[in-house]
């Protein structure tokens, strides 16, 4: 069978080697799938063999490897290859200096001391690399969103953003399914009431964007969001303490030594992604600002724990309060 015409691209993705490197599931399957599409686009009857590192057993990848008498196209993929046996790593090794045309060796590491000599080797003869890396840290998270809506080709706010990955946490998968939903059903640039539409039935996501908007001063936003909150059964406690938090954490900042986000991180016990975002939330208090704020907030948390005959009210009133203390400076 004549070789297919590939564009530059799946000429790229269609190396004999391509190692896939980390612990992040979503991305690992994306990088097989990566390959498997440009396979397939150049050759529709791509055979693919999908195996765990136990399914690799000294002489498969000859096997599977072997020329044919059509000479299909094939993309063979191995996943946990750094749970390879020693024999079977020699024999891959091997298959790195003389790799068969027409095949595509796609590896799935983790990464990390176990296996390595398998990843340096590829490394030595040129293999394709794809890291995908576990994404631990919110910043990460908040990259990956955006880079979401950028690969879709649509346009989402900074704060819209933000508010996805505090709703939905720390799982990609999620993430991603949340992106996708958002592109196909909302027209224009996609904002933070928009995501607060579709997600802010979590309750600690929505108290977050409750406290939020009032340290920003954004008095109107923070009241539309606070009872969207309440009227999808968010507990006033959960309100109330998201609050503080968002008052403290300009009081803890406004205070402290001047410094790099990670330095100040170190000192406050706060992550450098918060860091940045609270130097944002900052500008307009004062210190006595936000003495009335953390005043505000005890009034409201005695209201909703039975201080007060009217939860929702004390709420309100302590939004209305920190948002203009939000803006004492300005003022």
């Amino acid at each position: 069978m004549a070789r297919k015409t590939e564009s530059a691209d799946a000429a790229d993705v269609l190396v004999p080697v391509t190692i896939a490197v980390g612990q992040e599931d979503l991305l690992l399957d994306r990088a097989v799938r990566e390959v498997v599409t440009a396979a397939r686009a150049a050759d529709p009857d791509t055979d693919v063999r999908d195996l765990t590192s136990d399914q690799l057993q000294p002489g498969t990848l000859a096997e599977l490897t072997s020329p044919s008498l059509f000479a299909e196209r094939k993309v063979v993929v191995v996943r946990g290859a750094q749970d390879l046996s020693a024999d079977t790593i020699k024999d891959v090794k091997a298959y790195f200096g003389a790799p068969a045309e027409e095949i595509t060796l796609v590896l799935l590491h983790a990464g990390g001391a176990k296996g390595k000599g398998l990843l340096d080797a590829a490394r030595k003869a040129g293999a394709r690399e794809v890291a995908c890396p576990k994404m631990t840290k919110p910043a990460d998270r908040l990259a990956f969103v955006r880079g979401e809506f950028r690969t879709l080709g649509r346009s989402a706010t900074p704060e819209a953003c933000q508010a996805l990955v505090d709703a939905i946490g720390s799982d990609l998968r999620e993430l991603a399914s949340a992106v996708a939903q958002l592109v196909a059903d909302v027209e224009g640039t996609i904002d933070d009431a928009v995501v607060g539409r579709y997600y802010t039935g979590r309750a600690e996501a929505s108290s977050f964007t409750v406290a939020d908007r009032a340290v920003e001063g954004r008095a109107a936003e923070a009241l539309e969001a606070l009872r969207w909150s309440l009227s999808t059964g968010v507990a006033p406690v959960l309100i109330t303490s998201a609050l503080a938090q968002g008052v403290r954490a300009i009081g803890k900042l406004s205070s402290a030594r001047g410094g790099r986000p990670a330095d100040l991180a170190r000192e406050l016990g706060m992550p450098p992604w918060k860091i940045d975002r609270v130097r944002q939330q900052m500008k307009g208090w004062t210190p006595d600002g936000v003495a009335v704020a953390l005043r505000a907030v005890a009034e409201a948390d005695a209201g909703v724990k039975g201080g007060g005959d009217d939860p929702e009210y004390a709420l309100e009133k302590a939004v209305v309060a920190i948002a203009r203390a939000a803006r004492s400076r300005r003022g």
